[in-house]
């Protein structure tokens, strides 16, 4: 193996958003630096389960836009 190929790969701190903390390896910043996460696991919708943003822009909300005022007998 080449010498001086590879990055330092180093121990650092990890704060997430709920403020719990955890030591981890990383070749991120230097030997001891925290990482403070604004997203994480603990938090993101995508792993919480939580409501997601709809968009109301689309072809089937203009139609029924359009034609929310017809009725049919």
């Amino acid at each position: 193996m080449k010498k001086d190929t590879h990055p330092d790969y180093h121990t650092i701190n990890i704060v997430m958003t709920d403020g719990t903390k955890f030591e981890t390896k990383s070749t991120w910043g230097k030997e001891g630096d925290t990482m403070t996460l604004d997203i994480d696991p603990a938090s993101h919708p995508a792993w919480t389960g939580g409501t997601q943003k709809v968009q109301d822009k689309g072809q089937v909300s203009k139609f029924n836009k359009r034609f929310s005022n017809l009725k049919t007998s």
